[in-house]
């Protein structure tokens, strides 16, 4: 007789447990749209994929620009072979990021083949500038700026604002946080298309006017360059949103 009382005892004590996570999962993914209905069984199996981006850690930042960058690579962009571009671009980045206002992540800093004159970048330290900007940049200064211009975006973490921001738009964000493969779209999606407002614009030059100075680097290069690309025929696709030099 004790054991089936310890049996019924184990037996109503899962019990509970399972009906509190079917109620959870399902408050958190009830949604009018049926096509976006996950029931709780898949949510279950899912559940390590789920990103809370409202308090992401560095580490599981760091990751999610690790796999964004790994499908910009494979599918998105072509990166330039030439070693020597690369390690000099990478020492310009490296130098920045240790002078920046959040240094304690790993950077790394890419060469795009694009004639286009762009930079982007994506969260968890990843930051990448066409083989364009490299002609169009007169100096070393010039070149480290817009690089800071980027390591500012990182530093004030936009692309996560921007993907919260964008979960929620497109109706895919639940009361858990984001399933991880739709993290992962998404931050490609943000990375091509620089939807930055001009407050994070502004953001960014300010920071990365303070890491150019810390790390060496006239800051007039930064409103000199802006001044040579909007002279351009083409308005370049990273200044887009960006405020006028006067205001940087």
């Amino acid at each position: 007789m004790s054991n089936y009382f310890i049996f019924l005892s184990f037996y109503r004590r899962w019990l509970y447990v399972l009906v509190s996570v079917v109620v959870s999962l399902g408050i958190c993914v009830g949604s009018p749209q049926k096509s976006q209905a996950i029931s709780w069984f898949d949510l279950l199996f899912q559940g390590v994929q789920i990103l809370q981006l409202s308090n992401i850690s560095d580490k599981e930042e760091v990751q999610l620009g690790k796999e964004i960058n790994q499908q910009l690579v494979n599918s998105k962009i072509q990166l330039y072979s030439n070693k020597n571009v690369n390690r000099y671009v990478n020492q310009i980045g490296q130098k920045l990021a240790a002078n920046s206002t959040r240094s304690d992540i790993p950077y790394k800093f890419q060469v795009v083949k694009d004639e286009s004159v762009n930079a982007f970048a994506t969260m968890g330290g990843y930051v990448y500038v066409t083989t364009g900007l490299l002609k169009a940049a007169d100096n070393e200064a010039q070149l480290a700026s817009v690089i800071a211009h980027e390591i500012g975006h990182i530093a004030s973490r936009h692309a996560i604002e921007q993907m919260q921001q964008t979960a929620i738009a497109r109706g895919v964000a639940t009361a858990t946080g984001l399933d991880r493969s739709t993290a992962v779209q998404i931050g490609v999606d943000l990375a091509l298309r620089r939807p930055h407002s001009r407050q994070d614009e502004f953001e960014a030059d300010r920071k990365g006017l303070r890491t150019l100075r810390r790390a060496g680097y006239a800051q007039s290069a930064m409103i000199a360059f802006m001044q040579k690309l909007l002279n351009q025929p083409s308005l370049p696709t990273f200044l887009s949103t960006h405020p006028a030099t006067s205001d940087v």
